[in-house]
């Protein structure tokens, strides 16, 4: 049984965010972005990907060491909002997302 691809893109903002990461961390997260978002993006797992309660927007978190990567999914197509440090993902959520 051959598993779905999902595409995925990055919204403006997660660009800048991607590029600002350190080079060590950058590959570590471009591999975690391929490895859980690419085919399962919607599984959900204790130690990695939440379901955001009461958020439209974003839908998911994808916690990478001390980076939170926030991405909705509609379709086939994974949409990254934002990788912000861990620190800031409280702040980042009450700004940016949207509940429901």
């Amino acid at each position: 049984m051959a598993r779905m691809k999902y595409d995925i893109v990055f919204a403006p903002e997660a660009v800048n965010d991607y590029r600002r990461l350190k080079a060590n961390l950058r590959s570590t997260v471009g591999d975690a972005i391929e490895l859980h978002l690419r085919h399962q993006p919607t599984k959900i797992s204790k130690s990695r990907i939440k379901r955001l309660r009461g958020m439209r927007k974003p839908q998911y978190r994808l916690r990478v060491e001390d980076v939170r990567i926030f991405y909705d999914v509609t379709g086939k197509t994974v949409e990254i909002l934002a990788i912000v440090e861990k620190s800031q993902a409280a702040s980042w959520l009450e700004s940016i997302g949207e509940t429901e």
